[in-house]
């Protein structure tokens, strides 16, 4: 039974790293256009990817060139910890 509920909350951690990796990437994307400030859309992918990029900011320069790198250095962690947790989780059972 505890496995199961291991097995759950993995399930979901993973799903919403997962997520949040989509998340980055296109709001990565819509970053490379113009995108109408005062859509819903922009506004929820700015409220959701502006708090990681400022935390990444706080610590590591990420400007390079005039192109910021926070999204990548981002998903590199998303990816990193999407492995790490997927080992950890499968390992359990």
């Amino acid at each position: 039974m505890i496995d199961a509920l291991f097995s759950s909350i993995g399930v979901v951690v993973l799903g919403v790293i997962s997520l949040y990796k989509w998340v980055i990437i296109i709001g990565a994307v819509i970053s490379w256009v113009q995108p109408d400030p005062y859509n819903p859309i922009v506004q929820m992918i700015h409220r959701l990817t502006e708090p990681a990029y400022a935390l990444v900011r706080k610590f590591i320069p990420t400007v390079v060139g005039g192109m910021d790198l926070a999204p990548l250095i981002i998903i590199f962690i998303l990816i990193f910890l999407e492995t790490f947790l997927g080992r950890l989780f499968a390992g359990m059972m």
